[in-house]
């Protein structure tokens, strides 16, 4: 875990694959595609680079159950662990940088709060509650990457490209590691990056995402 928060604190994308896939419309922890919601180019990039689609898309944020009241505007005990729940980025976390005359893609240039990466142009964020029950070895990543940076918020979205489902097997997870600009690849405890690859014999990145509908 250690190594991992290391690399997300460093602006590396990963990918997270875990145990069972999860079963819904989102992806939980276990299928996941992570970064640090601290960094103002971290939308983009996993925008662009990773999901392959508009810039201005937001992301949701996983935050410590324990952490969520002092970053969203929900209750203390409010609870949000399947991603369902819209809240507001509080006040003291939002930033003095001002949106007022900015349109279109010109807001996403400002930061508009401690954690850019999650937060809507309207300050709206769809909020996960992470648990040591229910998401243990997540829980474990989202608590060390706080233990070193002081943030108990991250980037979470499903592990997949646009136009094709949330991966399965390691297979279908690694080649999307390799057809697109993630950093980082953890299945289970084994932790794969990019530089150390070799470049696959008969794998054309263009090809695999040649299948899917990017539009």
């Amino acid at each position: 875990m250690k190594a991992v928060a290391g690399h997300m604190a460093n602006e590396k994308v990963v990918g997270w694959m875990q145990g069972r896939m999860e079963f819904g419309p989102r992806a939980l922890g276990s299928r996941s595609i992570v970064g640090d919601a601290r960094s103002t180019k971290m939308q983009t990039v996993m925008n662009v680079k990773i999901k392959f689609r508009e810039s201005f898309r937001p992301f949701a944020p996983s935050v410590l159950r324990s952490r969520v009241h002092e970053y969203f505007e929900v209750r203390e005990e409010e609870d949000s662990p399947y991603m369902l729940l819209v809240a507001g980025v509080r006040d003291e976390k939002r930033s003095a940088d001002s949106m007022d005359g900015l349109v279109g893609l010109d807001k996403l240039r400002v930061k508009r709060s401690e954690v850019p990466a999650i937060t809507h142009v309207d300050y709206s964020a769809r909020v996960q509650t992470v648990d040591p029950d229910r998401h243990g070895r997540y829980h474990a990543l989202i608590t060390e990457f706080e233990r070193q940076t002081g943030c108990p918020v991250i980037i979470n979205t499903s592990f997949n490209v646009r136009g094709e489902p949330i991966v399965c097997s390691p297979e279908h997870a690694y080649r999307v590691f390799m057809a697109t600009n993630m950093d980082i690849l953890v299945m289970e405890r084994f932790v794969l990056r990019k530089d150390d690859q070799p470049k696959a014999d008969g794998f054309s990145r263009e090809e695999h995402l040649a299948k899917f509908d990017l539009d």
